[in-house]
């Protein structure tokens, strides 16, 4: 079984990242409130987008990247939005978005 680097997408509008092996499985505890106490602030949850990885290792590499990521670049990703990806990861490496 993969595992998977996941983004929530609360009820308040914000965004939540993590890693599991059992995504359907971890969403249901998320929106049971007994997943992370930010998601169970913020039930219910929905799942906006996952990426499957081969090991954990690579799954929690990846949870990494994206925390590390402005919100624009979050929402872009979700959206599929490959353009606006690339525009904002251009921003950030050259730190100067107009």
């Amino acid at each position: 079984m993969p595992f998977h680097t996941y983004i929530l997408r609360c009820s308040d509008g914000s965004l939540y990242i993590g890693y599991t092996q059992d995504l359907d499985q971890r969403l249901a505890t998320h929106n049971a409130g007994h997943g992370a106490s930010y998601t169970c602030a913020r039930r219910p949850v929905h799942l906006a987008h996952s990426e499957p990885y081969a090991t954990a290792a690579e799954a929690i590499a990846r949870e990494t990247q994206l925390k590390k990521w402005s919100r624009a670049k979050k929402e872009a990703l979700v959206a599929g939005d490959l353009g606006a990806l690339h525009q904002h990861a251009n921003c950030q490496s050259r730190k100067s978005c107009g």
